[in-house]
């Protein structure tokens, strides 16, 4: 069984006597692949392809030197605790193949060393490798694919991709590793600002927040009319545009699903600007689907950077129910607009609240959101709901 990613976050330094600049010039001068470190191809009576071990080489920056049995006896582990955060990390057991790095059993000392200080349960250390395995490896995939993807020539005819792979690598590894961590402290930094602004001890785990989906209609039949590579194109588009949006409004994009995109935001109005957004966008673009969105509000649990609960619920099941290019809302969201002053509760309170205003000579309330209450419906598993209809005040 090959081992070609262990999943250690250590990348190797650019090469000395300027190695990837040599990358640069050889892919310029459209040479071929440039010299790569020799490595044994062929480990435990198994022949290795050749090019993934140099590869691997390249990214780890280290020898396969350990079997899983001396990796965990040199990072002071159990081989049972070893095996539960290799899997956690998301690779396969590899038996007593010696395929294990210096990188491997330094990450299994650290990830020990916090459980043994206190600072980590077992099982919280655990979900750290399996949180992180999660993230990176689809991470990696998206990334490798799209740089493969990008290069439509060959620097030298009769290359393929897969030759070009390792200058490749060679060139964008240390400004991705450096890009990697800048992003994922910025993110630390913004989930731990959230965390420490909670009420109280309880809300840092279940949170009042508004969870909104948003659903491209028709999908299904779309992908029995279109080809592969444009139906991929299709969904990168979604998936782009949604998280753009969702970003700079201020909310939170929890994870895509082909077709629907999950988001989340601390505050009804931000929901409701992003979910009216989206549908102005998609409506304006005449090669997307219509678009449906669902908004909940209320109590959620966070597990993992994903989120659970009944609010997650009501809001799948609005967006299942609402019209198309239109956003359903639930009782308890459109009451959280009219209590922050983002939409009134009705246009006669509209119009009453204007009035008063006009006779006391003072300026009329402004409402950014309309909300008109629909016909109540049952909801599988959830009973009986009202939704109300959200859309801009004009």
């Amino acid at each position: 069984m090959t081992v070609d990613d262990t999943g250690s976050g250590t990348g190797a330094d650019p090469a000395p006597d300027g190695g990837s600049a040599g990358a640069v010039a050889a892919h310029e001068a459209g040479s071929a692949v440039p010299d790569v470190p020799e490595v044994d191809e062929k480990q435990d009576g198994e022949e290795k392809n050749p090019l993934a071990l140099r590869l691997e080489q390249l990214i780890l920056g280290a020898d396969r030197r350990y079997t899983p049995f001396q990796a965990a006896r040199s990072a002071g582990v159990s081989m049972e605790l070893a095996s539960r955060f290799w899997r956690a990390m998301g690779f396969p057991d590899i038996g007593q193949a010696k395929a294990l790095t210096e990188a491997d059993v330094l990450a299994l000392r650290r990830l020990a060393g916090l459980v043994e200080a206190g600072l980590l349960s077992e099982a919280m250390a655990v979900q750290v490798a399996r949180s992180t395995g999660q993230t990176t490896a689809r991470l990696a995939e998206w990334q490798i694919d799209s740089f493969l993807e990008g290069l439509t020539e060959p620097p030298e005819p009769g290359m393929t991709r897969t030759e070009v792979t390792y200058p490749l690598v060679e060139l964008l590894l240390p400004e991705l590793e450096e890009f990697l961590v800048y992003v994922w402290r910025r993110q630390l930094a913004a989930a731990t600002g959230r965390v420490v602004q909670a009420a109280d001890d309880e809300e840092m785990v279940d949170r009042r927040l508004a969870v909104g989906f948003a659903d491209l209609v028709g999908f299904t039949r779309l992908t029995r009319r279109m080809e592969e590579e444009e139906l991929g194109e299709l969904v990168e588009a979604f998936e782009t545009t949604a998280a753009d949006l969702v970003a700079a409004h201020g909310g939170r994009l929890i994870k895509t699903l082909g077709d629907e995109v999950l988001y989340v935001a601390d505050d009804a109005g931000t929901a409701a600007e992003i979910a009216l957004r989206l549908i102005e966008t998609m409506a304006n673009d005449e090669t997307m689907p219509e678009l449906r969105v669902g908004i909940a509000f209320g109590t959620v649990t966070t597990r993992m950077g994903d989120v659970f609960g009944t609010t997650v619920n009501l809001a799948s099941r609005l967006t299942s129910i609402a019209p198309r290019d239109a956003v359903l809302v639930d009782g308890a969201f459109a009451e959280e607009l009219t209590r922050t002053g983002e939409a009134p509760a009705s246009e006669t309170e509209a119009a009453e609240a204007a009035a008063v205003a006009e006779k006391e000579g003072e300026e009329p309330p402004t409402y950014r959101f309309a909300l008109q209450p629909m016909w109540q419906r049952p909801v599988r598993g959830l009973g009986v709901v009202e939704p109300w209809l959200l859309a801009r005040r004009t």
